[in-house]
């Protein structure tokens, strides 16, 4: 190190020579290799050191490509002002179709004629129908499950069924989470509108269908709707309508869908509808021309929260049948 002024590792790398390549030859060539180097790292310095070389360079590398590929462009420069937009929905057919979705999860699309051509809906045993819609093959549908998700799909995803067929098990065809099962069916049309979510605990929730519309085709949304209670039932309005609660205890309420706030949000846990003894909870809703309630006024409720009333007999819209 001394005796070369090298360091230890250029040292080391001289050590590690075999004796029979220690000749003037072998010494030359490393001298040189070495003065080489130094000649390109000064070269190099000098161009980043000087601007309108580097402009050279370019300039330089540029004519050798245009002289190398001087051939005529094979493709076209398309602007975004000129590109058409492609519309899936012109390339696939529209036609009526009646949707049929089952407790348990099965889910069959079936077109008018196939429909005056079939017997009765055929499904495994235990399970029975559970939402059943008019509607046409290009029609969005969302699949709302008790995971608190919901699944997007288009109905012209599903094949043609019939009512001898059980029909598509949804958490194997949208690729449900282990154990997820699916409780409503929504056709949001062109998102107006509004879906209502009816808790156990006798809150709800309004929420903006739009809230559910994406500009991407994502096929799952998670936080679908608030998982601090059970939900009841899911209920989707286009206007308020007047729809009766009833708790297990049993009472009945009659409000108006205009007394509950819309909320920005999915997971909203909603406005307290009907206020109930903690043994007692939300049983199920419906519009209240379904609920078969004779006295009206004395189930309906001005403002939100009440405890409605107890159910009369003679109120339930239930009649006893009677032999002739």
């Amino acid at each position: 190190m001394i005796g070369f002024g090298i360091d230890s590792t250029q040292a080391e790398f001289v050590a590690e020579i075999k004796l029979r390549n220690i000749n003037k030859e072998y010494i030359l060539k490393r001298v040189e290799e070495v003065d080489s180097l130094e000649a390109e790292i000064a070269d190099l310095q000098d161009t980043l050191d000087k601007p309108a070389r580097i402009r050279n360079i370019i300039i330089d590398e540029l004519t050798a490509v245009r002289k190398k590929y001087a051939v005529p462009r094979r493709t076209s420069i398309l602007y975004s002002h000129e590109v058409e937009e492609f519309d899936e929905e012109e390339e696939t057919p529209d036609y009526p179709v009646t949707v049929f979705l089952s407790r348990e999860g099965y889910f069959k699309k079936i077109t008018p004629q196939s429909l005056r051509m079939s017997g009765e809906q055929k499904y495994k045993e235990g399970d029975g129908p559970a939402q059943t819609f008019e509607t046409t093959n290009r029609a969005e549908v969302m699949f709302f499950t008790d995971k608190c998700q919901v699944y997007k799909s288009r109905l012209s995803e599903f094949d043609d069924s019939k009512a001898s067929v059980l029909g598509d098990y949804l958490p194997s065809k949208l690729g449900f989470d282990e154990g997820e099962s699916v409780r409503f069916l929504v056709l949001p049309g062109d998102y107006s509108g509004h879906i209502f979510f009816f808790f156990e605990n006798g809150k709800a929730a309004r929420v903006a269908l739009s809230a559910y519309q994406t500009a991407s085709n994502r096929r799952r949304l998670t936080g679908a709707y608030s998982d601090r209670s059970p939900v009841v039932q899911f209920m989707v309005l286009t206007e308020d309508r007047e729809i009766a609660l009833y708790s297990t205890e049993p009472r009945a309420l009659i409000v108006n869908t205009a007394l509950m706030v819309p909320k920005t949000t999915r997971t909203t846990q909603g406005v307290n509808v009907l206020t109930m003894k903690p043994k007692y909870r939300l049983d199920h809703v419906c519009l209240v021309e379904e609920s078969g309630i004779r006295n009206l006024a004395r189930y309906r409720g001005r403002n939100i929260p009440a405890a409605g009333a107890l159910v009369k007999e003679e109120d339930s819209g239930e009649e006893q049948l009677t032999l002739i």
